[in-house]
């Protein structure tokens, strides 16, 4: 059975419901008109005016003249009400029939087409929020094909020394020495690093990264932390120290999630500081619902055109020096991303040449609320409120 579309079936019900004005109109004038008719004549003979000889033709000729009137008033009327219903169902269905076309194109590639306003409110709002998930269509798209071309980029550098290893030892150019498998072996092991946080990010992006929220001591989290770093940098010129009060409320997190969080921080903090200060700090906020933790460097910092993505996935400062590091350039990413799992945010303020401060908050558990903490700050930070998640 064919299927009636929507701008016929608004046609026919405005044609229906002009059908049934009309029937009730005639009906309505047919069996009243004439009867006020002759009761007005019946006032004009109270008043004394004679219609005795009159009067039938008087009634006859006003129901003559009423029927051609409604008949006329029927057809003109009903010519009208037609066509504005027409063009009324015609003006509705097009920016319907627009947003068909629209999406017959995304469906082909094209994610550029928008729909215009549109004066009817309810239609405009449908506008709005197409042009919304056009602009999220958009958007994945075009991280789909920069995360494409990055991961392609990525996995080229150690895919193409790998090769040059193997087939230099395949043809005997290049003599098979601990040395060389020591590269093989770094390379490989890069490799499988970037697929595993890719896959942890793409996990933590669609939701499935498991977070297991329960009351956490965080400052205990930090000793470790600043201890384990601090057994690799004996001869380094770099130091790292914890400043925070000894009394930080409990919060709300995965220790395991907040941990990994701290570790990319940290790594990163000396990983641009050759040598200076990284400081693990600890703050509640102003509002007193958030704990921030903050990891202060005196590296290289970041460009100001840079800021705006520093957490987008791939996104490196120098971008040489911390390929040939070992970083694979997600990790900030992930921080974000297991942040904003378990209710926080992260931000980061940094001026070239002078350092980068990564921070990040985690809802303080309800029975600490209570707690007193005291506000640290690194000197010269800005002091900020809690941003609500």
């Amino acid at each position: 059975m064919r299927q009636i579309d929507l701008k016929t079936r608004l046609f026919l019900s405005h044609m229906i419901v002009m059908t049934v004005g009309i029937a009730t109109l005639l009906a309505v004038g047919k069996f009243y008109s004439p009867r006020f008719f002759v009761e007005h004549l019946q006032q004009l003979e109270i008043d004394g005016i004679n219609l005795v000889f009159v009067k039938k033709r008087l009634v006859n000729g006003f129901e003559s003249a009423w029927s051609r009137g409604a008949f006329w008033s029927m057809i003109v009327g009903g010519s009208m009400a037609g066509m504005l219903s027409y063009l009324v169902s015609k003006r509705i269905m097009q920016p319907l029939i627009q947003m068909q076309k629209i999406t017959r194109k995304f469906a082909s590639g094209n994610l550029a087409e928008r729909m215009p306003a549109n004066e009817i409110p309810e239609l405009n709002r449908l506008a709005d929020s197409f042009n919304r998930m056009a602009f999220a269509l958009e958007d994945v798209e075009q991280r789909r094909r920069e995360l494409v071309s990055d991961l392609t980029h990525e996995l080229r550098t150690p895919l193409t020394v790998v090769e040059g290893y193997l087939e230099g030892l395949a043809d005997g150019t290049i003599e098979p020495e601990p040395e060389i498998y020591g590269n093989l072996v770094r390379e490989t092991s890069r490799l499988k690093r970037l697929v595993n946080d890719l896959q942890e990010l793409s996990k933590a992006e669609a939701g499935y990264l498991p977070i297991q929220a329960k009351p956490l001591a965080v400052r205990p989290l930090m000793d470790e932390l600043v201890q384990r770093f601090s057994d690799q940098l004996l001869d380094s010129p770099t130091r790292i120290k914890l400043d925070c009060p000894e009394n930080l409320p409990r919060v709300m997190a995965d220790a395991e999630r907040v941990e990994q969080v701290l570790v990319n921080l940290i790594g990163n903090a000396l990983r641009y500081t050759p040598s200076g200060d990284v400081s693990l700090q600890a703050w509640v906020g102003e509002q007193k619902q958030f704990l921030w933790i903050g990891v202060k460097d005196t590296g290289q910092g970041i460009a100001p055109e840079e800021l705006p993505h520093v957490f987008e996935r791939f996104w490196r400062s120098d971008r040489s020096r911390d390929r040939n590091s070992g970083g694979t350039g997600i990790g900030l990413a992930i921080s974000r991303r297991l942040v904003e799992l378990q209710k926080g945010v992260i931000r980061v303020e940094s001026q070239l040449g002078q350092g980068s401060f990564f921070q990040f908050s985690l809802p303080i558990a309800k029975k600490s609320l209570g707690l007193s903490a005291t506000k640290v700050l690194a000197p010269g930070s800005v002091n900020v409120e809690d941003q609500m998640v």
